[in-house]
């Protein structure tokens, strides 16, 4: 169950799923959803009216700017929210499937969801993250985030190409990603586990230690769940990938 951070000395946060995006009629509230918590990262305000085309376009590209930080740490599921009788969400997906195709094409691809009521304030998000409709939606969304990555995957493992490194183990993930990078050194890209693999790590410091230094190095790191199909090819491998390549 997801509560608000600011439980957060009852409730461990877990593990970054997604972002969920309340868009009002002024506002935004972007939060990242953990896999026991939501954290509020950012309040972005309208400089104007919706009625204004400029004001809008702004206002939506200042919530695309918001959004990059948490995109570069690998998460690209993003859900999107608005009040009921309200089209802001759908607005929004308009104008990045023509002002940010980078959003929404190529192997790094976000997945945008969309759903109705406001998550503006922490006991909306506490509502909407409890109902079915925001768990299917994070299950849907996460699944085909997660399918794009293994396909990234497949393609690192069979490709003859000696610029890029895959590791299957925290050995060489940590050997690659500890040490200064030296340019002539492939540069580590991506950092995937299962969430079984976290649980059952009997060296969770060591393995926590490495994803936090990882995502201080701009590492994408995903968790994925087990049971997803993603998961499950990703435990046929050994459930840890590290992806690496030259520049």
């Amino acid at each position: 169950m997801v509560k608000t951070l600011k439980q957060k000395n009852r409730y461990k946060r877990g593990y970054l799923v997604a972002v969920l995006a309340g868009i009002e009629e002024n506002t935004a509230v972007l939060w990242k959803v953990f896999s026991n918590v939501a954290k509020l990262e950012k309040t972005i305000n309208i400089n104007g009216t919706r009625n204004n085309p400029k004001d809008l376009y702004n206002f939506h590209e200042s919530i695309i700017n918001a959004l990059r930080p948490t995109l570069s740490e690998g998460v690209r599921s993003i859900v999107l929210s608005s009040p009921v009788r309200t089209k802001y969400h759908q607005e929004l997906i308009n104008h990045i499937r023509e002002h940010h195709k980078w959003l929404t094409q190529g192997s790094n691809k976000a997945t945008l969801s969309k759903m109705t009521g406001s998550a503006k304030t922490p006991p909306q998000v506490v509502a909407l993250t409890r109902t079915p409709t925001f768990r299917q939606l994070i299950s849907e969304t996460t699944e085909k985030e997660t399918e794009n990555l293994i396909k990234i995957l497949e393609k690192r493992i069979n490709t003859t190409d000696n610029n890029t490194l895959v590791m299957f183990s925290l050995e060489e993930a940590e050997n690659l990603i500890l040490k200064k990078q030296k340019p002539s050194e492939p540069k580590p890209e991506y950092l995937m586990l299962t969430d079984k693999y976290l649980a059952a790590n009997r060296q969770k410091k060591r393995l926590h230690r490495l994803m936090q230094i990882a995502a201080n190095r701009k590492v994408k790191t995903r968790i994925i769940k087990a049971e997803s199909p993603a998961g499950k090819r990703l435990t046929q491998l050994g459930s840890f990938i590290c992806l690496a390549q030259l520049e």
